[in-house]
């Protein structure tokens, strides 16, 4: 399964609705009719997206956005019958992230779904750019490389082509690839100045072709490792 949704909504056709929908894009979903059973379920299971009616039969779907916004950054479609701009600004202000108005579309809520799940959840860190292996950490944005905890000192060219072969582990790379990735389509030459760049690469590693960057002979290279979690 794919992200997991919280449908609520105290008509059971609607939630049914939705679900059959969502389900068939490939997502997870739970159903609820009521705002208590929505917080139980947004603790219990942190779902991905809530879909929330403010229409509820026992909490007031306001006041259920406002206690899931202190515990929670999970993003909230809210969903209403009322369309006026005010109970939009509300809405928005109390801490939904998008807006939905009865009668909808189940297409164009699966639609706004996906919208929600590409953009940045708020507060989330960004991703580390770094990439570790076992013994060996790469940081493209720094341009640093380290071994066992010790830097290693790499000329620019040579830490471009280290970085190429560890984004793909076990990709391997024709001698003509490394070039056209790391030289440039301008590169005229011998194509064996890859071997030169390659062998400084291991020494500086201390490395003798069985620790991070392999031969396959008769094609190229390729990087051993596997990432790190």
């Amino acid at each position: 399964m794919g992200a997991s949704v919280l449908v609520v909504d105290d008509a059971a056709e609607i939630r049914s609705l939705l679900k059959s929908y969502l389900e068939a894009d490939g997502m997870a979903v739970r159903v609820a009719g009521t705002g208590e059973e929505a917080l139980r379920l947004v603790r219990e299971t942190s779902p991905d997206v809530v879909l929330l009616d403010l229409g509820l039969p026992d909490i007031s779907g306001l006041d259920v956005l406002e206690q899931i916004r202190t515990t929670s950054s999970v993003y909230v479609i809210a969903v209403t019958a009322r369309a006026e701009e005010v109970d939009k600004i509300v809405t928005l202000r109390v801490g939904a992230d998008d807006y939905i108005v009865k009668p909808f579309s189940p297409r164009e809520v699966v639609a706004r779904v996906h919208a929600m799940l590409r953009r940045p959840r708020a507060g989330a860190a960004p991703p580390d750019p770094r990439l570790r292996f076992d013994g060996l950490i790469l940081d493209p944005e720094r341009r640093e490389v380290s071994v066992d905890g010790e830097p290693v000192s790499l000329s620019a060219l040579d830490f471009d082509l280290l970085h190429a072969l560890a984004a793909r582990p076990g990709r391997v790379y024709s001698r003509g690839q490394l070039l056209e990735s790391v030289w440039g389509y301008s590169f005229y030459g011998d194509e064996r100045v890859v071997d030169v760049h390659i062998r400084t690469i291991r020494a500086a590693l201390g490395d003798d072709g069985t620790r991070f960057v392999g031969t396959v002979r008769g094609v190229g290279y390729r990087f051993l490792k596997d990432p790190l979690p």
